[in-house]
C-alpha cells in the first residue's frame, strides 16, 4: 500500500488520540477491584463498549472481508456467532455469575471443586489466551507492514506500545471507553465503506449477477459443519472467555449487565455485513489483489485521503483492541486465581493492582516476542482455535458450578477440563467436516453427565 503524507498524519493523530484516552482513563484507577471490574459501576452502554471493544477485531473486520472476497456470505458468520454468545451470556449466565461474587471464571470452578481444578483450568486458559494475544500482534503487525513498511521488530514493538496505552492504564473501564470510541469509528469505517461498495457496484441485485451464486450467496459455502461450526465455535468462546465475564461483573446491577450484553449483540453484525460486502466488492472489480488485504486498499483507493487515514488506524485499533482485551483478561487470571491463591494470600487490591499490570505488560512483550521467530505462521494457525480450546476448557465445569452445585465431585470437573482439550488437540489430525471444539466439548460434557449418573446411583 502507498500512504501520502496526508494518510500517516491522519493515523498518527488517531492512533495519539485513541492512546492519550487510554492513559487518561487511568486516573481513577486505585485498586484492583476498580481496574478488573471498575467497581461494579458501569452503565449498559460502557458494558457494552467493554464487549465489543475486544470482541469486534481484524476477524470482524478485515478478516471477514477477506473471506467476503473469497466466498461471500459466509463470511457472516463469525460477528452472527459472536452476536449469538452475547445473547447467551445475557440470557444464562450473567445473573448467575454475578451472584457468584467471583471475578474470574476459575475462581466460580475453584469454589465448587477446590483450587487444584482452579489451576489446571487457569493453565489450560492461559495457554489460549497467550496464543489469541499472539495471533492479533501478528495481525497488527502485518497491517503496519503493509502501512509503513516497517521491519517486524518495530511493529512488534509499536503494536504493544499501543496495546499497552489501550488497557494498562484504565483497566476494564478504559476498555469499555475506548471500546465505545473504537465501535463508533468502526460503524462509520465499515458502513460507508460497504454503502460506497453497494453503491459503486450498481447496487445488490448487481452482486447477485456478478458473483457464482452457489459460492458466494451461500451461507453454507464451505459445508454446514465449518461455516455453522465458526458461528458456533465463536458464541461458545464469548461465554468462556474471561473479558465478557468480566464485562458482566463491571455492570452496576444485572438489569444494566444484561442490557449491555444484549446492545453488544445487536451491533455486532452490521459490521460484518458491511466489511463482507467490500471484500465481494473488490473480487468483482480487483480480481488480483491479496484477499487479506481487500479492506485496506478499498479504503486507499475510494476513501479521501484524511477520512482514509482514519478509517486505517480504526482497522489497527480493532486489531489491537481484541489482543489487549485479552492480555486484561489474562492479567486478571493470573493474579486473582495464582497468585492472590498460591503466591501471597495478603495481598491487598494496590497489590493486586500491580501485579496485574506487570503481567498484562509481560505478556504482551513475551508475546510480541514469539512474533519475531520463524513460529509466526504456526501460531497463528493455533491462534485461531484458541477460542474454541478455551471453550473446551471452561464451559462445562462452569456451567456445572453455577447451574448444579454440590452435584459433581471434583476429579471429574478437573478429567472434563483435561480430556476435553486432549479430545480436540488429537482430532485435530483428522479429516473432519467440522470444528473439533465439538469433538472436545462433547467429550468434557459426557465425563460430566456420567460423573453425575454414576453419584445418583450412588
Amino acid at each position: 500500500m502507498t500512504l501520502s503524507i496526508i494518510h500517516i498524519i491522519s493515523i498518527i493523530a488517531t492512533l495519539l488520540i485513541i492512546m492519550s484516552l487510554g492513559i487518561f482513563s487511568g486516573r481513577r484507577v486505585k485498586n484492583a477491584a476498580d481496574f478488573n471490574t471498575g467497581g461494579k459501576s458501569a452503565g449498559a452502554l460502557l458494558v457494552a463498549g467493554i464487549i465489543t471493544g475486544t470482541l469486534i477485531g481484524g476477524s470482524s473486520t478485515i478478516g471477514t472481508a477477506e473471506l467476503g472476497f473469497n466466498y461471500g456470505f459466509s463470511a457472516w458468520w463469525f460477528t452472527l456467532g459472536a452476536s449469538l454468545g452475547c445473547v447467551l451470556l445475557a440470557a444464562i449466565y450473567a445473573r448467575p455469575v454475578r451472584q457468584s461474587d467471583c471475578t474470574t471464571i476459575q475462581e466460580i470452578i475453584s469454589a465448587e471443586y477446590g483450587q487444584t481444578a482452579g489451576l489446571v483450568t487457569s493453565i489450560l486458559t492461559a495457554i489460549g489466551i497467550v496464543l489469541n494475544i499472539v495471533a492479533q500482534i501478528l495481525a497488527a503487525n502485518a497491517l503496519l507492514g503493509s502501512m509503513f513498511g516497517l521491519n517486524p521488530f518495530w511493529c512488534s514493538l509499536v503494536s504493544i506500545i499501543i496495546m499497552a496505552c489501550y488497557v494498562l492504564f484504565g483497566g476494564i473501564k478504559g476498555s469499555g471507553l475506548l471500546g465505545l470510541v473504537k465501535l463508533a469509528l468502526l460503524y462509520l469505517a465499515t458502513v460507508a465503506c460497504g454503502l460506497m461498495a453497494i453503491k459503486m457496484n450498481g447496487g445488490l441485485a448487481e452482486f447477485y449477477a456478478a458473483l457464482p451464486k452457489a459460492q458466494y450467496m451461500n451461507m453454507f459455502a464451505r459445508g454446514f459443519g465449518t461455516d455453522f461450526g465458526v458461528g458456533l465455535n465463536v458464541a461458545l468462546g464469548v461465554i468462556s472467555t474471561q473479558t465478557y465475564i468480566q464485562a458482566a461483573l463491571a455492570g452496576r446491577s444485572n438489569r444494566e449487565a444484561v442490557k449491555g450484553c444484549l446492545f453488544a449483540a445487536t451491533l455486532t453484525p452490521p459490521i460484518g455485513f458491511f466489511s463482507l460486502f467490500v471484500g465481494m466488492y473488490m473480487q468483482i472489480h480487483f480480481p488480483q489483489i491479496n484477499a487479506a488485504e481487500a479492506f485496506p486498499s478499498f479504503i486507499l483507493n475510494f476513501l479521501p485521503a484524511p477520512l482514509a487515514g482514519v478509517a486505517l488506524a480504526t482497522l489497527l485499533i480493532a486489531v489491537v483492541g481484541t489482543g489487549s482485551g485479552m492480555a486484561l483478561g489474562f492479567g486478571t487470571i493470573i493474579s486473582n486465581d495464582i497468585y492472590k491463591n498460591f503466591i501471597n494470600r495478603q495481598a491487598d487490591g494496590k497489590k493486586l493492582l500491580l501485579v496485574s499490570r506487570l503481567i498484562i505488560l509481560a505478556t504482551l512483550i513475551v508475546s510480541a516476542l514469539f512474533t519475531l521467530g520463524n513460529l509466526g505462521s504456526a501460531i497463528l494457525s493455533w491462534g485461531s482455535m484458541s477460542m474454541g480450546l478455551r471453550a473446551v476448557v471452561l464451559l462445562a465445569p462452569m456451567t456445572t458450578a453455577l447451574f448444579l452445585p454440590g452435584r459433581i465431585r471434583p476429579a471429574a470437573a478437573i478429567a472434563s477440563s483435561t480430556i476435553g482439550v486432549l479430545v480436540m488437540l488429537l482430532a485435530r489430525g483428522l479429516p473432519l467436516p467440522f470444528d473439533t471444539l465439538f469433538l472436545g466439548l462433547l467429550a468434557a460434557v459426557l465425563i460430566l453427565l456420567l460423573d453425575l449418573a454414576l453419584d445418583g446411583k450412588k
